[in-house]
């Protein structure tokens, strides 16, 4: 039965999903808190306090957080700084007040629940036991009740994370050339300027998304689409996924998943449209290179009028080894364009020198929009709405966006959201010297003249925001076969109708797909061409092939590069770490190869061997590699044809065949016997594979780069929250996954292994969304809250 009219309603399904009711936005606010404290407590509590910039206090200034997120991994004193910067008392009081009084509802009782969760706990802690058992961080000086701040802080956070959480360390660390000298810059990343730019959030290549859209012409049914949405993700941290279903009835009923600390769907279905996001190639903040007066190092230039820049004084409380507490303090300089970033320690000529420096601007600052937009689409009432919202609001921060409807036989794809509005004629007329040298390490970010305020982004009337692109100006597609997107440009959404025209901050047209990406669309064109005959055919039929974990490298180019690599039988081989060369066999390596079916499931021999060669092979440059370069006439085969007579080519398969032996790991060894999850006290094997292999299935342990450990878990990402949706007479249908499950422990040896084991053997999830499907679910439990 539903909750009265005077509870607060948790009902948990399989995989202990709950199910939030209420009447009232702050009683569902309370309910869904609550429910989030009791699966992930110490996450959220952890995070809460990263958001208020008390990291140092509490664990030292000198550790990092212990999982990855959209702000990567920097030490706790540079975090404590830059929220303290960036979501300060007056950032949290403009966001505040641009959000609908129900949002403001709905988050004042989460916090509320969060805290309620807490206080229940705090007995249990002191004796230990149950509640440490379920929260190690039970009774922590840090886990403590929380306020509606805390939460305004927490999203404010998730839409800086295009923008300024991708340079946590250089913003809190510029200084003056004057007093730089005394102090150290922020210390350089271990990989290159080029190669972090590449990476549109967070700090690890692979985190992403692949979506899929059918619409009537693929399903063969009037009015009938398909949704298939699958971020490659993070499995732990502030940022992972947590899967939910809110009901206030009458007004709001939505099933998906948000962020930790999030109280609303952010990716999800209701009863009339179902959606999902890619992370987005466009860029969503751009560089200023300041001129400098000679007299000041803290003032610059603008039109030949020196302006000053805006100090802002910022304290954090450090705990020392031997419990004592000191404060630290520093100045964070703003400019008219945004804080004063110092990238020095990757390239001299972008750090606060003698006469210029670079400030940044991020467009989400600006942006308090981005969850009214959430929270009106979990209320959307058909396809056309859900589209009118996104124009209207233009608040999306950092993804693409990919929607059907009800009854609507179209598919949706569009890049409109919060992106700067630098059309390239203003990238032109205000390059740089300096900004001109950056286009070729970056061509994406906008590199302009800051001492020209004609420079600054343009301002168009017909925008939601200052400085903004207007939602007019950014693509968008309508299609009755199909939208796909695997985080590539907008540019081909669909190959059959470009989309071309648009401004280069967007991301950029006739560009290459990474494998992943032609993977992606060779499965979507092979599923809207099936001729299934109705939307759930044809959904059955996606939930199959999308986790088929396929190696699109294999597929398109195994048996060229083995019909050379293996002719010779035994290769010359010198290992980087010895000083002689030795013969290696590669004949049982060929055969491994030959016999792989070249997929990755549990089960698969061949797998890790590929995994290796391919990596040995992404050495070789691929105007080398390829004997067919790219071309934007045939993105989807371009480039081809490896180059296998290289003799490189043999090199890398005998560097394979070495590297297996050196792991101590058999040639034929089956990938579920390394990629696994410990989750339910066991060790469960996974299927996928990384990004770079082409593997549309993904699984990455670690950054994805240390090929000597495939064990997954909070540190790991990839395939996370899988939806397929589809409607009929009745509503919506949905088949769900949640790979890491619901509670912090479940990819972590503990508790909530049951998701996990269901992602691992494919068991799609028929998600109980209609009453009647809750109150006979086999594995219901009922929660009541007072109001």
């Amino acid at each position: 039965m539903p909750a009265s009219a005077s509870s607060i309603d948790i009902r948990r399904t399989a995989d202990g999903i709950p199910h939030v009711r209420a009447d009232s936005w702050r009683g569902l606010g309370i309910g869904y808190g609550y429910a989030q404290a009791e699966d992930a407590l110490c996450t959220l509590a952890d995070q809460f306090v990263t958001f208020r910039g008390e990291r140092s206090l509490h664990f030292g200034p000198d550790e990092k957080p212990p999982t990855r997120s959209t702000f990567g991994q920097p030490k706790n004193i540079d975090l404590d700084f830059f929220f303290k910067a960036f979501a300060d008392a007056d950032a949290v009081e403009a966001f505040r007040r641009e959000q609908p009084a129900e949002l403001n509802e709905l988050i004042a009782g989460y916090a509320e629940g969060y805290s309620r969760y807490v206080r229940a706990l705090a007995p249990q802690a002191l004796r230990g036991g149950k509640a440490r058992a379920q929260h190690a961080c039970a009774g922590a000086p840090w886990v403590g009740a929380i306020d509606p701040d805390d939460i305004y802080r927490r999203m404010i956070a998730a839409g800086l994370a295009g923008g300024y959480a991708r340079f946590v360390s250089e913003i809190v660390n510029a200084k003056p050339a004057a007093t730089a000298a005394a102090t150290s810059p922020a210390p350089a990343g271990e990989r290159s300027l080029q190669s972090r730019l590449g990476i549109p959030v967070g700090d690890v290549r692979g985190i992403g998304s692949n979506v899929l859209a059918f619409g009537q012409a693929a399903s063969g049914e009037r009015g009938g689409s398909v949704l298939f949405g699958n971020p490659h993700w993070y499995w732990g941290g502030p940022d992972r996924f947590y899967q939910v279903h809110l009901t206030l009835p009458g007004k709001l009923d939505v099933a998906g998943v948000s962020f930790l600390g999030i109280p609303l769907v952010m990716i999800g279905f209701n009863n009339d449209v179902a959606w999902s996001h890619t992370v987005s190639s466009a860029r969503r903040f751009g560089l200023f290179q300041l001129a400098l007066d000679a007299t000041d190092p803290t003032r610059y230039i603008v039109d030949g009028v020196s302006e000053p820049m805006r100090g802002v004084p910022l304290a954090v409380q450090v705990r020392r080894p031997d419990g004592g507490i000191d404060t630290v303090r520093r100045t964070l300089y703003r400019t008219r364009f945004g804080p004063v970033i110092d990238l020095g320690a990757q390239n001299e000529a972008l750090g606060w020198r003698a006469g210029t420096a670079l400030a940044m601007r991020d467009v989400n600052a600006g942006n308090h929009r981005i969850f009214r937009n959430f929270f009106r689409w979990d209320q959307a009432k058909s396809l056309d709405d859900f589209i009118e919202i996104q124009r209207q609001e233009a608040a999306v921060p950092w993804v693409t966006t990919t929607a059907i409807g009800r009854g609507d036989g179209r598919t949706w794809f569009s890049e409109v959201g919060a992106v700067p509005n630098v059309p390239d004629d203003l990238r032109e007329a205000c390059a740089t010297p300096v900004s001109k040298a950056f286009a070729a390490i970056d061509a994406g970010t906008p590199f302009l003249d800051g001492s020209r305020s004609a420079c600054e982004w343009k301002i168009d009337a017909a925008a939601v925001q200052r400085g903004a692109m207007p939602a007019a100006q950014m693509p968008g597609l309508l299609r009755k076969d199909y939208v796909a997107n695997m985080n590539g440009s907008y540019w081909l959404a669909n190959p059959a109708q470009p989309l071309v025209g648009f401004a280069s901050i967007l991301g950029g047209e006739r560009q290459p797909l990474t494998l992943r990406g032609r993977e992606g669309h060779r499965i979507a064109a092979e599923l809207a061409g099936a001729g299934a005959g109705s939307a759930e055919a044809l959904a059955q039929r996606v939930m199959r092939k999308t986790l088929e974990a396929r190696a699109y490298s294999a597929d398109q180019f195994k048996k060229p590069l083995l019909d050379r690599a293996c002719a010779p039988g035994r290769v010359e081989f010198k290992p980087d770490a010895e000083d002689r060369a030795r013969t290696v066999d590669m004949r049982q390596a060929c055969q491994v190869l030959r016999k792989w079916p070249n997929r990755a499931d549990a089960g698969d021999r061949g797998a890790l061997l590929w995994d290796a060669f391919w990596t040995r092979l992404q050495q070789v440059p691929e105007a080398e590699l390829y004997a067919t370069a790219f071309s934007a006439d045939a993105p989807l085969q371009t480039p081809g044809e490896v180059n296998a007579a290289d003799p490189r080519v043999a090199q890398a398969l005998a560097g394979a065949v070495d590297d297996m032996r050196r792991r101590g790991w058999a040639l034929d060894a089956p990938l579920g016997s390394k990629r696994i999850v410990r989750s339910g006290g066991r060790e469960v094997a996974l299927f996928g594979g990384c990004d770079t292999e082409g593997y549309f299935a993904v699984s990455c342990s670690a950054d994805g780069d240390d090929k000597d450990d495939y064990t997954m878990g909070p540190t790991s990402h990839g395939n996370s929250y899988l939806q397929v949706v589809w409607f009929d007479r009745r509503g919506v249908h949905a088949r769900t996954l949640l790979a890491h499950g619901e509670t912090d422990t479940a990819v972590a040896g503990g508790q909530g292994a049951a998701a996990v084991a269901r992602y691992a053997r494919k068991d799609w999830l028929r998600f109980p969304f209609r009453e009647e499907d809750i109150a006979r679910d086999p594995s219901l439990v009922r929660q009541t809250l007072r109001p």
